[in-house]
């Protein structure tokens, strides 16, 4: 079982009474610019979330984020994404994936029948890939700057509102498109690299879902009708977290933070659809309760290690994908990657993510 820990260190306890007082207060969380007007475009539309689907069809999907969602934007000289043996599940070789296949793009694209969209950095390719949409997703990213010299949140939309200047995409190809955007924890891991405490890390987290609330609003400004949040999965139980308990059990006090953070975007996102006559044009995809859900075997898919990553580096220098000066393996693989729930130290399998998608159920229904 990978329950989390009660108890880990003497953060944990006002750290929770922290949480659950601002939970409870939603003025906390302000926009900046709750003031700007965005202009909302009206459509008759069931108010049965279930028939939703029926209702709207994206034909097109645009992507935002980090590692959890890029699918090989980042140069292949920087990102370890780009070596053996990321891919070699999908399509059995490595295609900038964080994975050994496919990852949460694909499943939200093909859960639609669309292709997973085009990495920004492929774009002129040709127009009959552009016509599925666009991914701008950088592993490594956050809403801010972090330790990774990609383009974060707001440069990413920056590229997006440049090629609708463009007339790259219309109008009405916006109407009929589905965003997804992922902010997985990398301004925590470079504000903790920068700090090293978790004291003032609460602060901190209103400023990230600020940024990111007003992120989405500027998306939905732009013209996308539909925009799909991923919520923060659960930091505590990434290998990186367990390593130090030989990947036994989730660490609650990263956990308690994660909870945090999932409360307030919940929140903003709840007052965004009150105020847009599109309902809902904001919709929160529940990572961390599927990720709890199959981490603790309760999905379809059972995985004997839950915790433990299928690729390692050899020692605390190396990571998965990284050779020696002479071409030297520095990591070791699993025999069965589809059995593992993590790839890495940060990121799940092919097979990890279809079981998450898999347990997101009745939340996929509102999409």
């Amino acid at each position: 079982m990978v329950l989390q820990k009660l108890a880990v260190s003497s953060l944990f306890s006002p750290l929770l009474l922290w949480v659950l007082f601002v939970s409870g207060h939603p003025s906390l969380v302000e926009c900046a610019s709750r003031h700007h007007h965005h202009h909302h475009h009206r459509h008759h539309r069931t108010h049965h979330a279930d028939d939703r689907r029926a209702v709207f069809r994206p034909t097109k999907m645009f992507v935002f984020g980090d590692s959890y969602a890029d699918t090989g934007n980042n140069p292949k000289a920087l990102a370890n994404s780009w070596k053996a043996p990321y891919g070699i599940t999908f399509p059995g070789r490595p295609t900038g994936r964080y994975s050994d296949g496919r990852v949460l793009t694909d499943f939200l694209a093909a859960h639609f029948g669309l292709r997973s969209p085009i990495p920004y950095r492929w774009r002129e390719v040709g127009s009959k890939y552009v016509e599925h949409g666009m991914n701008f997703a950088y592993g490594g990213t956050g809403v801010f700057n972090t330790l990774f010299p990609q383009p974060n949140m707001t440069v990413q939309i920056d590229l997006f509102q440049q090629l609708i200047a463009e007339s790259v995409y219309t109008a009405l190809d916006l109407q009929s498109s589905l965003a997804l955007v992922t902010n997985s924890g990398n301004d925590y891991s470079a504000y903790l690299a920068k700090n090293g405490s978790y004291e003032d890390l609460p602060q901190f987290i209103i400023q990230v879902v600020n940024q990111l609330v007003l992120d989405i609003k500027r998306i939905h400004s732009l013209g996308v009708k539909l925009i799909a949040i991923a919520g923060l999965q659960p930091l505590g139980c990434l290998p990186r977290t367990t390593v130090s308990n030989s990947f036994r059990t989730c660490n609650a006090t990263a956990n308690s933070l994660v909870t945090f953070h999932n409360q307030l975007l919940q929140q903003a996102v709840a007052k965004l659809n009150n105020q847009t006559r599109s309902s809902p044009a904001f919709v929160v995809v529940n990572l961390y309760t599927s990720f709890m859900s199959v981490l603790n075997g309760k999905g379809s898919t059972k995985f004997r290690e839950p915790l433990t990553p299928c690729c390692t580096g050899i020692n605390s220098s190396y990571s998965c994908g990284s050779v020696d000066e002479t071409g030297q393996k520095q990591y070791e693989l699993c025999k069965d990657p589809k059995g593992m729930f993590f790839w890495d130290m940060v990121h799940p399998t092919q097979e990890g993510w279809r079981a998450v998608f898999a347990a997101l159920g009745h939340n996929l229904k509102q999409l």
